[in-house]
């Protein structure tokens, strides 16, 4: 099924802005600059630099009184209610390695309402984006969550800093293939986990405690494309809660029983 909805204004911008960063970080990455890192990481440093500046600036000269949150330079406070979420190379580890699965995420938030995003690998060319009730694409075909059941399943789990959320992650990582999933994976790039979820490619992501730019830009493509996301204990979710289960929705009551149950082995509320 073909792109047939009209864009909004900002949806277009948000467009514009990934694919022009994505051009400057594709040369650092094909030329190797990304690949071979200082102690200071300066290489990759002025990847993510040049990356943020060009997608705030196309953000701001089209809407100079939104606020922006970007990983690198922080929050930047305006007028308005809508906040754009930033993250100009999620995945960095695998982008210094020169593993083709990062992503740029932009995502337009108001409050808490989640009105569009794009998540761009300008390695593969694979340009995600959803627009609130409209639906969730990729390269302008519409995609929809896999109805896969457990048997064919695969899911992935990631982690922020904190003790607790890499003590869950590592048991989850040990224990959800025997117990529920036969495939758990680290791909290591929340954006393009989440995203993978909306396509159809995975059944589920668990995502413990990352930033909210992590995470903003393909949490709108899961609900568009007809997932489900909740907290951990399966309450209702919203964002930017950062601990939650992101599925296709056919076996997420499991995923949600077998958290409980290694959170009380681990002792953790």
């Amino acid at each position: 099924m073909q792109d047939n909805f009209s864009k909004s204004k900002e949806l277009e911008v948000a467009i514009k802005a990934a694919l022009e960063a994505g051009a400057v970080i594709l040369k650092y990455f094909n030329e190797g600059m990304a690949h071979e890192l200082k102690e200071d990481r300066s290489a990759l440093t002025l990847a993510d630099t040049e990356s943020e500046n060009i997608i705030k600036k196309i953000i701001s000269d089209a809407f100079p009184d939104h606020c922006i949150l970007a990983e690198e330079t922080g929050y930047t406070k305006n007028s308005h209610s809508y906040t754009w979420y930033v993250d100009p190379i999620d995945g960095t580890r695998n982008f210094a390695k020169g593993v083709p699965l990062f992503a740029i995420s932009i995502a337009l938030v108001d409050d808490k309402d989640m009105l569009c995003s794009v998540v761009y690998n300008p390695a593969t060319n694979s340009l995600f984006y959803a627009e609130k009730n409209k639906g969730a694409y990729l390269n302008e075909r519409r995609i929809f969550v896999s109805k896969n059941k457990l048997s064919h399943s695969m899911m992935t789990a990631n982690r922020g800093k904190k003790e607790p959320d890499d003590k869950l992650f590592r048991t989850l990582l040990h224990e959800l293939p025997k117990n529920v999933v036969p495939s758990v994976r680290d791909f290591g790039c929340t954006a393009l986990d989440l995203s993978f979820v909306a396509l159809g490619a995975l059944e589920a992501v668990i995502s413990l405690g990352l930033k909210s730019y992590d995470f903003a830009g393909s949490a709108l493509l899961i609900k568009e494309a007809g997932g489900k996301i909740t907290k951990l204990d399966g309450s209702p979710w919203e964002f930017p809660e950062d601990h939650f289960i992101a599925s296709n929705g056919v076996f997420h009551d499991l995923l949600i029983e077998e958290v409980k149950k290694q959170k009380e082995k681990l002792g953790l509320k």
